[in-house]
């Protein structure tokens, strides 16, 4: 099964708001990548079940994080079903500028999928990485 440009283009789209409002620091718009009643476990094992829950953990997790910034890049996108795309992220540290700041890295595995308010992270889990 192939990807079609419009679907590639949909999921690089949300890895990219939800590194968007990661960076920004903006609980709401990182839980609107989210469907709503998605489960994310994030690199220390918490998980948060529902769009709600997860961006009520970013907004007591962005305080500490405030001075982190990342940069999330696509590495595969694994088609399941037309409306089902497992994707693999490379997310790396970086300045508020975008420069590499160094540090662990993360290799996040989502699972996007077309839901009636459109693409969105059904489930995801990161892992810290050292390399």
């Amino acid at each position: 099964m192939s990807l079609t440009p419009e679907t590639e283009e949909a999921v690089r789209t949300v890895v990219r708001d939800l590194q968007d409002a990661f960076n920004a620091k903006d609980a709401d718009a990182l839980g609107a990548v989210y469907s709503k009643d998605a489960t994310w476990t994030n690199a220390m094992g918490a998980r948060a079940d529902g769009r709600e829950a997860i961006a009520e953990a970013a907004r007591r997790v962005f305080p500490v994080l405030a001075d982190q910034f990342a940069r999330y890049e696509v590495v595969r996108m694994l088609p399941i079903r037309d409306d089902v795309i497992a994707v693999t992220v490379h997310q790396e540290p970086v300045t508020r500028d975008g420069e590499p700041a160094g540090g662990p890295k993360g290799a996040p595995l989502y699972v996007i999928s077309r839901e009636e308010d459109g693409w969105k992270i059904s489930a995801g889990s990161n892992m810290a990485v050292n390399s």
